[in-house]
C-alpha cells in the first residue's frame, strides 16, 4: 500500500472516517520520496531503535521499519489507531504507544521498547509542539540524534551559524548540546492538507560534551536568555534587564572584559562568548 498516492490516502481516510484535526497539527505527506529520505537520513540500522512521534498514517513509519531493528511510534489521536493497525500489519518490528509525548517519560519507554538497541528519533512533528517536544528530546540523553521535518523557518533559525541574527537564545541552547545540520525543503504542496508554509528536515547529533565549558550551566542559560529578553536592545541593556539584581554598570564592566563593544547585540554573540560572559559575570 502506497501510502502517500494521495488517492489511496484519501480511500483509507474515508473507510475509517478520519477527519484532520487543525488543532493536532495533522498533515501527511503525499510524496513517498520524502519519507524515504527522511528516514535515510536519520541513518538507522537494525542495531537502532527508533522513536517516532506522530506517526500519521505511517508512511515515515514504514520507511523507518524497513531499516531499524524496531520502531516505536506514539500517537495522541485515538482515531488514528485502527488505521496504524491496518497500515502497520505488515511490520511487525513496530509498536504504536497511544498517549502524549509530551507526558510519557520517554527515557523509561527507550529502556523498556529499545532494549539492547542505540536510541534515535525521526518524526515529522506537528509545528504547533515544535519547541517543548524538542527540548524534551534534547533533555533525554539516551537518544543519541534527532532527524524532525519541521516548519522550514523553525528549522533555519535552529541551523542557524552562532553570532548571526538568524538564531535566537533556544537556537543557542539546542547548539550547546546538538551538532545542527538542515538537511533538505519540503514544499508545503507535499502534504495532505497543505499548510500554510513550506518545511524542512532537521537533523541533530548529540554532542559528546558541551559545545562550550559552563561552571553554572543554570546561570548561563539565564545569562543566554537574558541577552535576548529585549532583542532589540543592546545586550547590556538587555541583560539589565534581565539580571536587575546585577545593575548596569556591573553588566557594562563584564561585557567590557570579555572584549565585547558596549553596543553590541546579544544575537551576535556565539556560545563561545556567552561562557565567557557568564563567567566575567559570576566573579
Amino acid at each position: 500500500m502506497n501510502l502517500c498516492d494521495r488517492e489511496v490516502l484519501c480511500a483509507l481516510l474515508g473507510r475509517h472516517g478520519f477527519h484532520f484535526s487543525k488543532s493536532l497539527g495533522q498533515n501527511f505527506l503525499t510524496d513517498p520520496a520524502i519519507p524515504a529520505e527522511i528516514a535515510a537520513a536519520s541513518q538507522a540500522g537494525r542495531d537502532c531503535g527508533v522513536l517516532e512521534i506522530g506517526p500519521g498514517v505511517g508512511c515515515l513509519t514504514a520507511e523507518l521499519a524497513e531499516r531499524a531493528g524496531k520502531v516505536v511510534s506514539i500517537e495522541l489521536d485515538q482515531k488514528l489507531l485502527p488505521l496504524l493497525a491496518e497500515t502497520m500489519a505488515p511490520y511487525p518490528n513496530v509498536e504504536i504507544v497511544p498517549g502524549d509525548a509530551l507526558k510519557l517519560d520517554l527515557a523509561a519507554l527507550a529502556a523498556e521498547k529499545f532494549r539492547g538497541l542505540r536510541p534515535l528519533v525521526c518524526a515529522n512533528l506537528p509545528y504547533n509542539i515544535t519547541t517543548p517536544v524538542l527540548t524534551k528530546l534534547v533533555e533525554t540523553p539516551c537518544f543519541e540524534s534527532i532527524t524532525v521535518l519541521l516548519q522550514k523557518e523553525v528549522a533555519q533559525r535552529l541551523a542557524a551559524r552562532q553570532g548571526s541574527p538568524d538564531g535566537g537564545a533556544f537556537t543557542l541552547w539546542l547548539q550547546y548540546f546538538m551538532e545542527t545540520e538542515l538537511l533538505c525543503e519540503v514544499p508545503a504542496a507535499k502534504f495532505l492538507p497543505a499548510p500554510k508554509v513550506d518545511s524542512a528536515v532537521l537533523r541533530c547529533v548529540r554532542r559528546e560534551r558541551p559545545a562550550v565549558e559552563a561552571e553554572d550551566e543554570a546561570f548561563f542559560f539565564r545569562v543566554v536568555r537574558g541577552a535576548f529578553l529585549l532583542r532589540r536592545k543592546t545586550l547590556v541593556n538587555s541583560l539589565s534587564a534581565a539580571l536587575p539584581e546585577w545593575g548596569k554598570e556591573r553588566v557594562q564592566a563584564a561585557v567590557a572584559s570579555c572584549g565585547l563593544p558596549l553596543t553590541v547585540r546579544g544575537e551576535r554573540l556565539a556560545l563561545e562568548d556567552f561562557a565567557r560572559l557568564a563567567a566575567a559575570l559570576a566573579k
